[in-house]
């Protein structure tokens, strides 16, 4: 697989995080609970069978285990289709991809992933828009570039990865992140390639 294509895989949770808020915005928010905590009865189970063709569409790649989901979750995810049918087409195109690449993730990948999930929503919204357009200037690089910068990304401690991200420049660049069963940022890297 391809580094710009490996890239974009590793980061669309990233800039899903980025662009689902404006997405969410559009849409009231839930009421609050009813007083003591109680959310009424859980909804019904929605068969597979009885979700209208939109709704089957967005939530295709849920298909072969929608009917073992606890029907909250299925309510959850009928909320986000409702969102995401008033998306343009490439938009949900995106979140199809994002979904199915979930769905093929380890429990140990998914972890990572939510770790630097947090660790990206714990930023400031300045610390996120220079890492979002470190990123985009990383993406912009020619092939020798990127695979030289990832190089000196992987020989780093990560207190020097640390750093590298606390002083992002409006020329700064960053390497994607690390590959599924790699590290997040801030840990010891996978061995570069010919190294052991």
């Amino acid at each position: 697989m391809s580094l710009p294509r490996l890239a974009l895989l590793l980061l669309i949770p990233l800039l899903g995080a980025l662009t689902a808020p404006a997405a969410l915005a559009q849409h009231q928010p839930p009421p609050p609970p009813p007083p003591g905590g109680l959310q009424g009865p859980p909804p019904a189970p929605r068969p597979w069978r009885t979700l209208d063709s939109a709704q089957r569409d967005i939530l295709a790649p849920l298909r072969d285990t929608w009917d073992t989901l606890p029907p909250r979750k299925q309510a959850h995810m009928l909320e986000h289709a409702q969102v995401w049918v008033t998306l343009p087409p490439d938009r949900r195109q995106e979140i199809r991809e994002r979904i199915e690449h979930w769905q093929h993730m380890s429990p140990e990948e998914r972890q990572k992933a939510r770790e630097n999930h947090q660790k990206f929503n714990a930023m400031s919204p300045q610390q996120r828009d220079a890492l979002h357009a470190a990123f985009e200037r990383f993406q912009q690089l020619p092939p020798p570039q990127r695979d030289a910068l990832m190089r000196q990304w992987q020989s780093q401690t990560p207190e020097q990865r640390q750093q590298w991200l606390e002083h992002l420049g409006p020329n700064s660049a960053i390497p994607p992140p690390p590959p599924p069963g790699g590290e997040p940022w801030g840990h010891a890297p996978p061995p570069a390639p010919g190294s052991s």
